[in-house]
């Protein structure tokens, strides 16, 4: 039963519904059974046009879908939805019905140019903060593609299915048997990985690039800093537009923030939405679940997107962030999924009394070991230093926990597996040369962030990591070219750096326009 609070506020969120949704559930003597009717009956209760009834079936265990004027629109949920998911279940009524926030409409083009049948599962935990992504995104496919459906399952309900697939990671998108895809994404990527999988239906348009425009400010990345550079240029009246996977960017993957000033404590997706609702008050146009493939450089530069469109700028902002660097080894990516993991709060519970390993020595390698020590049987942390990176508070936290072994100056050799998960790692102790081996279930990566400028080719000058190198402006070294944020090599990668670099180099790119 939802509480009264949450009742109010989907009222409001439902006000506008035109169709009817069903939740249609199947019966079962599942312990649980009890609690998912009274979850979506009370949903129902919040909007006239929401009808929860049973479809007379039996299920192993608690399971409904979703209906559109009788008719399933292929969302499908086993388990119960509640946690991080509830808000895909609250999002997958509002969409089924076309209200809320939806894709435009070249990727619901290429939603629906799918080939099917496509029948996915997505396995999920509830304590999972990427799995949301994943669900919604192929939600949102199964809308839009008759031949698309998706199911969302909690693992708890499925241990023997997660054993037999041998699932070690969540989100775990599965297709009949196979892993099509594990770990957080966005609907681009998913979109681009299915597109090679099942293929694409040919259209009247697909080989012509569709022009969007001359803009005066383009932000590439929506992020702190991509966002806070839209606003301080729309807000000088430049005509401005935002190409992005989505708003928040890796700040979407951000559990809790405590030193954003001002704000005790937030969450990355609620700063996000924030984010993107202080965008909608200005004139910007948002260019989301896009990336840019190729830039010719001008007086005014033309981007060419994925999506085969094309748009012109005077001035480029560069705003992409960074992502979490992998480590490079053999084994790394062939056993991510099954032992290899980058999230410990969305895949620490699938090693629960098993042996594992995180490597990097920072405060995030450190803050993942405490927290996974207190749901693993072991814990080693391999650091590639003589001594840990850390704040002197979490190396003190650490040393104190009796199931965890700190290994340094380690360099990490191999991930090795038996074809189908981790069994170890192999490292080489740099004082002596020695190869060793360590024998584990599964190894956790956290050695920092890498910045996302590949795409850049030489377009600006970077240094030897990858950063792109610019003013105290946020000037490059191309006319009309900025950088803000974690890409560039601005210190102490902080959001609230970002924020005023990118109101920076918007404030630059309009003092720039403003003397041609």
């Amino acid at each position: 039963m939802l509480d009264s609070g949450i009742i109010e506020q989907l009222k409001s969120v439902y006000a506008q519904l035109e169709s009817e949704i069903g939740l249609v559930y199947n019966e079962s003597s599942h312990t649980k059974q009890q609690e998912l009717v009274e979850m979506i009956e009370s949903i129902a209760t919040t909007s006239p046009k929401i009808v929860a009834k049973s479809s007379g079936q039996n299920y192993d265990y608690p399971h409904f879908e979703i209906h559109v004027n009788g008719k399933a629109n292929g969302i499908k949920f086993s388990g119960i939805p509640g946690g991080h998911e509830f808000t895909s279940l609250i999002l997958a009524i509002l969409n089924s019905d076309l209200k809320g926030k939806l894709p435009d409409e070249m990727i619901i083009n290429r939603i629906k140019a799918l080939k099917g049948e496509i029948n996915l599962k997505t396995y999920i935990s509830l304590s999972c903060e990427n799995c949301p992504d994943i669900v919604q995104a192929l939600n949102l496919m199964s809308i839009f593609n008759e031949d698309f459906t998706h199911e969302m399952i909690d693992g708890e309900f499925e241990q023997d299915e997660i054993s037999r697939l041998k699932i070690q990671g969540v989100p775990s998108v599965i297709d009949g048997d196979e892993l099509v895809h594990s770990g957080k994404s966005s609907l681009v990527d998913l979109l681009e990985k299915l597109e090679a999988r099942f293929g694409k239906e040919e259209t009247q348009s697909s080989g012509e690039a569709k022009d969007l425009g001359l803009y005066d400010v383009i932000v590439i990345g929506g992020g702190p800093a991509g966002v806070s550079s839209a606003i301080y240029s729309a807000r000088k009246g430049l005509k401005t537009a935002v190409i992005t996977d989505r708003i928040g960017g890796q700040m979407q993957d951000t559990k809790g923030i405590e030193n954003f000033i001002s704000i005790p404590y937030t969450e990355g997706p609620h700063l996000s939405a924030a984010l993107n609702k202080h965008m909608d008050e200005y004139d910007i146009k948002s260019l989301e679940h896009r990336r840019v493939e190729n830039i010719e450089n001008g007086d005014v530069k033309t981007l060419f997107l994925n999506s085969g469109e094309t748009v012109q700028t005077k001035a480029l902002i560069i705003a992409t962030g960074a992502k979490w660097r992998e480590l490079g080894v053999d084994g790394e990516k062939e056993y991510v999924g099954r032992g290899v993991a980058y999230c410990p709060h969305c895949d620490g519970p699938y090693y629960k009394g098993k042996d594992i390993s995180v490597v990097g020595g920072g405060n995030s390698g450190v803050e993942a070991a405490i927290d996974l020590a207190g749901i693993v049987k072991s814990v080693t942390l391999f650091e590639f230093a003589p001594e840990l990176k850390a704040d002197s508070v979490l190396v003190k936290k650490l040393e104190s926990l009796p199931n965890v072994t700190i290994v340094k100056n380690a360099r990490t050799d191999k991930v090795v597996g038996d074809g189908e998960k981790v069994i170890g790692l192999e490292y080489e102790d740099r004082a002596t040369g020695e190869m060793k081996k360590v024998d584990l279930d599964g190894v956790f990566v956290q050695i920092g962030l890498v910045p996302n400028s590949e795409f850049l080719g030489d377009l600006v000058e970077k240094n030897k990591f990858g950063e792109i190198i610019v003013t105290d402006k946020c000037r490059t070294n191309q006319k009309g070219v900025y950088a803000a944020g974690d890409v560039t090599i601005v210190p102490y990668k902080q959001i609230i750096i970002a924020m005023g670099e990118g109101a920076k180099a918007g404030l630059t790119a309009f003092e720039d326009l403003m003397l041609v």
